[in-house]
């Protein structure tokens, strides 16, 4: 069939014409960028759209208006052959290290909002698109420097984009920057300005921004092409049909070879749906003109399938400020603004609303679309061969799914039907709603519903009558959204009242029931009934209804002048957070040690904003080089008989499956061997957990490996097998637990029994739980091994600790240590995730490059990654405590029993470190019975505060059970309970240090300044006395965290020219590691004391870690890397100085004086070793320490849904004298935001067999911009002088985690508000003790401790008192 479509794909990138006459269709953007191009700024985090690492801004010209039209969108889940005739632009597009970094770059850098840097080029193409937008509006033109973007549009840009290091506040200063109504003194602190400048002053230091000065252009060879491409080949075709009549012929011609088929629009539907399925035919339905017009009438609007979802967002606004009816511009308002929180920008831009309907009636996808066009009575056009038929929307979900020629053509949102008879002052009400763990979207939820109604005023009483009502729900369980026709029926005609709404609600809660194994069933109705209770509760009782009734830009409870007086104590349902986020920054900068003490730019954090910063990834592919992944158990305790792939694979560029078979002789199937243990590097006979590594198998390209991985057939069997330990319970009943070598045991404290004796009450054995944590760094597990001549082999790796991959290679391979050589220059995210599990990765990579000769790498999917990274350690604790009447706590004796999984890893640090977090408060006594259970789980790791965050929650959870049963402010008891100097020298020995370095006594004042404290606590009183439906909770809590410092390498070398390169052992994961190691030789060199010293820092280059080059450099983790690298790298210097002070003292009687470039020529002209190498190791003093912080967390709880909003966040925490304040500052937030994940968000679930359930980003949610503290303030207290310090600094990393235990306890204390107001509505008034919040605190957990019937109790409770 003959198309008129070019030949051949044409697009550009950055300026770069590409054109290719063959392409696979199935390969995304992202594929290609990643293997064709030298772009790097493009990163795989998810594969799902879920993420933002991979967004790039696609332009494409428009002729019929002469214009361009750019949006971002996912390369993850765009296909390659869809961007014909279109610009691609990415991060190092808009500016880059050769052609001057763009001001987004240069501002991103300078407001410290880079870590590891992985995420952030997606942030930055995220936020260019948004001002490229803003720039094409009509808006008044800015001041100089400024876009016309909008300070809520340049943080919204970014809302969709995930950062696991940052904390996000730094980057939404960074976006906010650009904005022209943004309060200049609202952001925060950067690195442009110092505090008390002027405006005018602060504004001049910023990178200027000039949107006419931009390096990206649309190319003019792209306007000159044919929009349509069709591309054919042998075995696959990609159509472009530009009319119904050619995309009929299409399916008439391929009816009869049974061509496998997809219709395609944008592909965003993969993201869900992972599609393996080969197909033969792609059909791009973009093209067809009836498929993407938008039609309006006096009937109504009629949206083509094709229309983009951010593009029916826009018009949908567009036409509610036009000439219909105002309820019905009011209807296509509320459609709009709910759809805004269908996934993000980045996804909108470019998936369908057709997309998303024919996914939920082929899929049951739990689509927004479907459950709000449902309300609104919309229509749908189907084409099916050659016949067309209008539908309702109902019939058509109702439907067995669309056959392979049948398309959905557009959808219609009718018109109101209004008579003319009808009574003026009957209006339409339309709500829309959804609870899901994001309030901005990007996140499923977990029931959506839409209600339409038509009400008037009662003519013979006061009241409010419903005419008629259509109520939508979906996303609860069914098949798709469905409507309450019962409830509809029983509401139509009737005066409301509380008894009616009432009823109502429990028809609604017996006509919503999730089907069978839908997770959080009883939650999922609950919300249903909240929901209607919401929409109809305002309605009741009110005395008239204006013509002004809504006038569709409010809430029902918000508005003011149309007869419903505003009532604190309605149900306020607030649909928009207010998101924008605002934060103080105090900090000292250090004046004694320059650079050292100065809050310099983190290094490389311009490049890591351009893209250009290389991760192991970005490595550019060797010749030959393969690709590799796991096939692993998916049973917990199994024989494994064989393991087979599908056959058209096997000969299709699957090169090997690689086993324990093809260890060399000599090797040894070792997996890692640490001081703790050792695991193997596959299951040789059993596997022993599900997610053990079974084989490696080794493809010509990385999607061919994971696609064989899948497909892979596993034979077990269960015979002569015991069953597995699948609890800890059961690990205790059978006697598998770990044992531990005593010098790594903590100690207890005291007499137990003794202070039991004191106690005036006790609580006995009273258990917590609690569960894991998933790292989510978004760099997954990865490396490159590469053969080198004799019999040597060289691997990347992206490790926490590079000398164990060295070692673990050549054990594996059985060759000698100096055969092999790993370099890792920096880790996209680590936690401790990147120690054990990422020695396995690179020895597998390294026995399949050893065995084939050819190089292999892997980059681990998503899903692979959480299925075996085993992640947090869960535990069952039990405790008992005594305590007198003032709350002073005399003893507490704990039995704690620890998922350690499978292999041993790091499990033996976990009881020490539990019990140092928990020692924070004086317990009188303590002792402890902690087990290391031995489990068919995966293995547990260290993940940041690995024991020290489930301590500190330990410790809170009885610190407020003591409160609860005494009736008492629960910040009396912590107070009373804080130590003296005796008492923290009785639990912690030598680690306390001199009285003068316990600081926690002035931090705990302080803070109360610093977060108003005592005036907010009586602030929330008054809040919850007058608030039914919100509840506010405030919580103050400090923290202590015993750190050791390890030993570690150093070397540093300086070049003739004068510039520098040092070497430490630690490696840089976005902690600012080599910032303040590059500040610390020049502060180091500067005692030289020559010319010219003050510029030394630019001259310092610190390089990639390389285990040839530097050998014992142990691994980077538990926060004090960063200083003893430091230190190390000191001690280079000192030698360094040392070789050249006698030379500078020589030149100087000689010349007067000297600098030092001219210093540096004379010492190798004269032959002085300007390389010197040293190995840090702490004395027995300073090798052990305490950090103090503490923080006060205000939240907000939503008593309908169960939400939770944090309000506010204050924290000090003592860094001694930090060695970079922003740095530090910058840990500090971002750590508390991965804390507050743990104790709010993140539910790492598994079943049974501890298979992970949640595998990507559509069910595990980590923290986004609006999870976050709406304020966020941070002081860093710089404390005494430590002389056993480096420097006096302290540890940064960790530490502040522990905070974010304030958000879960505040949320308790908001909870404990809504349960007494619970009580009250029952008569059965008084303290409930007996609840517990579980960890994490996420929507369902909360709601269910507020009462899943809330909203009857209330409704019975109102009638009643009537």
């Amino acid at each position: 069939m003959e198309l008129k479509t070019s030949r051949s794909l044409v697009f550009g990138v950055n300026g770069e014409k590409f054109e290719l006459s063959y392409v696979d269709p199935s390969t995304t953007l992202l594929q290609f960028l990643r293997t064709h191009t030298n772009v790097k700024s493009v990163k795989l985090g998810c594969g799902e759209g879920g993420c933002g690492a991979c967004v790039v801004l696609i332009s494409k010209y428009d002729p019929v208006h002469d214009r361009v039209e750019d949006f971002t969108a996912s390369s993850c889940l765009t296909l390659l052959c869809s961007i014909h005739g279109c610009s691609i632009t990415t991060s190092e597009g808009i500016g880059n290290s050769k052609d001057g970094f763009h001001p987004i770059h240069e501002r991103i850098a300078g407001f410290h909002a880079t870590q590891c840097g992985f995420c952030t080029p997606g942030m930055c193409v995220s936020l260019y698109g948004t001002l490229v937008n803003a720039e094409k509006t009509n808006r008044p033109e800015p001041p100089s420097g400024f876009s016309k973007v909008k300070a809520s549009e340049a943080e919204m840009a970014i809302a969709g984009n995930l950062c696991r290091c940052t904390g996000y506040r730094p980057i939404a200063d960074a976006c906010k920057s650009f904005a022209a109504d943004v309060d200049i003194e609202d952001l925060g602190f950067n690195s442009f300005w110092r505090k008390g400048e002027s405006k005018d002053l602060k504004l001049s230091r910023l990178p200027q921004y000039d949107k006419n000065h931009s390096n990206v252009r649309f190319p003019l060879f792209l306007k000159e092409i044919n929009p349509f491409v069709s591309l054919a080949s042998e075995e696959h075709y990609w159509y472009s049909p530009t009319s119904l009549k050619e995309l009929q012929t299409l399916f008439a011609l391929n009816q009869a070879n049974e061509a496998r088929i997809k219709l395609v629009v944008s592909n965003t539907g993969i993201g869900y749906y992972k599609d393996d399925e080969g197909y033969d035919m792609y059909i791009d339905l973009r093209g067809v003109s009836e498929l993407s017009i938008i039609r309006k009438d006096q009937t109504g609007i009629e949206i083509g399938a094709a229309v983009t979802i951010s593009k029916a967002i826009e018009e949908l606004k567009e036409d509610s400020r036009s000439d219909f009816h105002s309820d019905y511009t009011m209807i296509l308002e509320k459609i709009a603004d709910h759809m805004n929180k269908i996934a993000s920008g980045f996804v909108r831009n470019t998936a369908s609303v057709g997309g998303n309907l024919v996914m939920a009636q082929k899929h049951h996808f739990p689509s927004d679309i479907a459950t709000i066009l449902l309300a609104v009575d919309s229509m749908v056009h189907i084409m099916t061969g050659t016949q067309f038929e209008w539908l309702t929307l109902k019939e058509f979900l109702e439907r067995p799914p669309l056959r392979f020629d049948s398309v959905l053509l557009g959808i219609k949102v009718p018109s109101l039907e209004v008579s003319e008879s009808e009574e003026p002052r009957s209006r339409f009400l339309l709500e829309t709603y959804r609870a899901s763990p994001r309030p901005l979207g990007n996140a499923l939820p977990y029931l959506n519903a839409a209600f339409l109604a038509k009400v008037s005023p009662c003519k013979d009483s006061v009241g409010t009558v419903i005419d008629t009502c259509r109520l939508s729900f979906g996303a609860y369980g069914t098949k798709h959204a469905m409507r309450a026709k019962n409830v509809e029926e029983f509401l139509a005609g009737k005066l409301l009242s509380a008894s009616i709404l009432y009823d109502a609600v429990n028809l609604i809660t017996a006509t919503v029931v999730p089907k069978d194994n839908t997770s959080h069933a009883a939650y999922r109705s609950s919300l249903a009934a909240g929901f209607i209770f919401q929409f109809f509760n305002s309605l009741i009782d009110r005395s008239r209804i204006t013509n002004g009734y809504l006038n569709g830009h409010a809430n029902l409870s918000s508005v003011k002048d149309f007869g419903l007086a505003e009532n604190q104590k309605q149900v306020h349902y607030d649909k928009t957070p207010a998101l924008l986020s605002s934060g103080k920054q105090v900090l000292e900068e250090g004046t004694e040690c320059q650079p050292i003490g100065e809050p310099v730019i983190k290094s490389g954090a311009a490049l890591q904003a351009s893209g250009e910063a290389v991760f192991v990834d970005d490595i550019p592919s060797p010749k030959n080089c393969l690709h590799g992944t796991y096939i692993y158990s998916s049973k917990p305790l199994a024989r494994v008989k064989s393991i087979k792939l599908s056959p058209e694979l096997q000969l299709n560029g699957v090169r090997d499956i690689i086993s324990s078979k093809d260890i060399p002789d000599g090797g040894q199937n070792s997996g890692s061997k640490i001081v703790f243990g050792q695991e193997p590097l596959f299951a040789e006979e059993i596997a022993r957990c599900v997610g053990d590594r079974l084989a490696f198998v080794v493809a010509d390209t990385q999607k061919l490996a994971d696609m064989a991985a899948n497909s892979a057939i596993v034979d077990y069997s269960l015979e002569n097998l015991e069953p597995p330990i699948l609890t800890v319970e059961d690990a205790v009943k059978r006697s598998s637990i770990f044992q531990v070598s005593p010098f790594l045991l903590p100690t207890q404290v005291s007499d137990v029994s003794k202070g039991m004796a004191k106690a005036d009450h006790k609580i006995l054995s009273s258990e917590l739980k609690l569960g894991s944590q998933y790292y989510f760094y978004m760099e997954t597990q990865t490396a490159l091994a590469v053969p080198d001549e004799d019999n040597c082999i060289v691997v990347y790796t992206s490790s926490q600790s590079p000398e164990s991959v060295h070692s673990n290679v050549a054990r594996c391979l059985g060759i000698p240590q100096n055969n092999v050589r790993v370099i890792t220059r920096r880790v996209g995210g680590g936690f401790g995730g990147k120690f054990v599990r990422s020695i396995a990765c690179a020895t597998s990579c390294a026995l399949a490059a050893h065995k084939l000769r050819r190089p292999v790498r892997m980059y681990l999917n998503r899903k692979t990654d959480m299925i075996m990274a085993g992640g947090r350690h869960p535990m069952k604790i039990t405790y008992s405590v005594g305590f007198k009447n003032d709350g002073k706590i005399t003893a507490l004796n704990l039995e704690i029993l620890v998922n350690a999984g499978i292999y041993l890893d790091v499990s033996p640090i976990i009881p020490r470190n539990m019990i140092g977090a928990l020692k924070k408060y004086d317990w009188g006594a303590l002792s402890f019975d902690i087990k290391l259970c031995r489990t068919n789980h995966p293995s547990r790791a260290a993940m940041r505060a690995p024991g020290d965050v489930q301590g500190t929650y330990i410790a809170e959870a009885i610190i407020e059970k003591v409160a609860t049963t005494l009736a008492m402010d629960v910040d009396s008891v912590r107070s009373i309970n804080l130590h003296t100097y005796t008492s923290l020298k009785e639990f912690y020995g030598g680690s306390c240090g001199e009285p003068h370095e316990y600081t926690m006594p002035l931090i705990w004042s302080k803070l109360n300044d610093f977060a108003d404290y005592e005036v907010r606590v009586e602030m929330v009183k008054e809040f919850n006395r007058i608030n039914t439906w919100k509840k506010r909770g405030i919580s103050k809590v400090p923290v202590m965290y015993e750190v050791t410092q390890r030993p570690t390498p150093g070397k540093v070398s300086i070049f003739s020219d004068g510039s520098v390169v040092a070497e430490v052992g630690g490696i840089e994961l976005g902690q600012g590691l080599w910032t303040k190691v590059k500040q610390m030789v020049a502060f180091a060199l500067g005692a030289v004391q020559c010319d010219g010293i003050d510029g030394l820092l630019d001259k310092v280059r610190v390089i990639q870690s390389d285990t040839v080059s530097l050998i014992q450099g142990g691994i980077t983790a538990g926060s004090t890397t960063s200083e003893s690298s430091c230190a190390a790298a000191r001690l280079s210097c000192d030698i360094l100085v040392e070789r050249l002070k006698p030379l500078k003292e020589k030149l100087q009687k000689e010349m007067g004086s000297v600098n030092w470039e001219t210093l540096i020529l004379q010492a190798y002209a004269q032959s002085v070793n300007l390389s010197a190498s040293s190995f840090y190791v702490p004395n027995s003093i300073s090798s052990r320490y305490i950090n103090y912080g503490a923080a006060v967390s205000e939240v907000e709880i939503d008593l309908v849904t169960g939400e939770t909003r944090c309000l506010r966040t204050d924290i000090i925490y003592d860094c001694g004298q930090s060695l970079n304040p922003a740095v530090d500052l910058g840990q500090i937030e971002g750590s508390f935001i991965q804390g507050l994940g743990f104790f709010m968000l993140e539910e790492y679930e598994t079943n049974l067999d501890g298979l992970v359930l949640v595998d990507g980003t559509w069910n595990y949610k980590i923290p986004t911009l609006d999870t976050v503290p709406q304020k966020f303030n941070v002081q860093i207290l710089n404390s005494e002088h430590y002389q056993q310090r480096v420097l006096s600094s302290k540890a940064s990393g960790e530490p502040p985690l522990l905070l974010a235990v304030s958000v879960h306890c505040a949320t308790r204390a908001a909870a404990k508000e809504a349960k007494k107001q619970l009580l009250s509505w029952t008569n059965l008034d008084g303290p409930d003790s007996t609840f517990q919040l579980e960890v994490p605190a996420t929507m369902p957990v909360l709601k269910e401790l507020c009462g899943l019937d809330i909203v009857q109790t209330y409704l019975k409770w109102k009638m009643a008192t009537k």
